[in-house]
C-alpha cells in the first residue's frame, strides 16, 4: 500500500497513527505528497486534490481520513480501535468529527494568516477560533469525564487535534491551557505512535 502525505497535515497524521497501533506501518509505503500550492502531484489519486489518500495493493484509492482510519482499522492487528456497532461506536465517530472539524476549523486559520494581509479576513478569522474553543472545551470535558479510556480512535483524533493546534496555533485562546486537557496531552503524546508522527 502507499500512503500519499504530508509531514504537516493532522488528518494524514491521524491515519498514521492508525496504521503504527495496528501494526501495519511496515506495509504502507509514505509518498510526500504535500498539497499546497500545487495539489496537481496528490490529484492524480485523490480528485479533491487533499491528503491523505491510501492507495491499495489492488491499485484503488481511499480517501478521506475517516474512511482510510476504518479501513486500517478492520484489517490491522489487535482490538478495534473504532467498535463495531452500538453506542460506543456513534459516539467515538461522534468525537472523531468533532476533532476533524476542530482541524478543518484550525486550517482555515492558516490558510487565512498565509493571504496578503489586506486580503485576510478577521471575521473569517473570529468564527474559526470560536469553533476551536468550543470543540477544545468539549474534548477537554469528555477526557476529564474519562481520563483512562482506552487510545481508540476518539482518543487518536483528540491527540492529533490538540497536537496541530499546539503545532500551528499556539498563540490562539482557545482553552489549550485547561488543566485536564494539559495533563492529559502531556502524557499521551509521548505515546509511541504520536512521537513517530510528530510534524517537524
Amino acid at each position: 500500500m502507499q500512503l500519499y502525505y504530508s509531514t504537516t497535515s493532522p488528518y494524514a497524521r491521524k491515519v498514521r497513527v492508525v496504521a503504527i497501533e495496528k501494526g501495519l506501518d511496515g506495509l504502507i509505503a509514505l509518498i510526500d505528497a504535500m498539497p499546497w500550492p500545487d495539489p496537481s502531484f496528490v490529484a492524480a489519486k485523490n480528485p479533491l486534490g487533499k491528503v491523505p489518500a491510501l492507495i491499495r495493493d489492488d491499485g484503488s484509492a481511499l480517501y478521506d481520513s475517516p474512511v482510510i482510519c476504518e479501513y486500517l482499522d478492520a484489517m490491522g492487528e489487535g482490538a478495534p480501535l473504532l467498535p463495531r456497532s452500538g453506542p460506543a461506536r456513534w459516539d467515538a465517530l461522534r468525537t472523531q468529527a468533532l476533532a476533524d472539524g476542530i482541524m478543518d476549523a484550525g486550517v482555515t486559520i492558516v490558510l487565512e494568516r498565509r493571504r496578503p494581509v489586506a486580503l485576510q479576513s478577521a471575521d473569517v478569522v473570529a468564527r474559526a477560533t470560536a469553533a476551536i474553543a468550543r470543540g477544545v472545551a468539549t474534548l477537554a470535558a469528555e477526557i476529564t469525564a474519562a481520563p483512562n479510556a482506552p487510545f481508540d480512535l476518539a482518543r487518536i483524533a483528540t491527540a492529533v487535534a490538540i497536537g496541530y493546534l499546539h503545532f500551528r496555533l499556539p498563540d490562539l485562546e482557545i482553552g489549550l491551557d485547561d488543566p485536564q486537557l494539559t495533563a492529559w496531552w502531556s502524557i499521551i503524546q509521548q505515546r509511541p505512535s504520536l512521537e513517530a508522527t510528530a510534524p517537524p
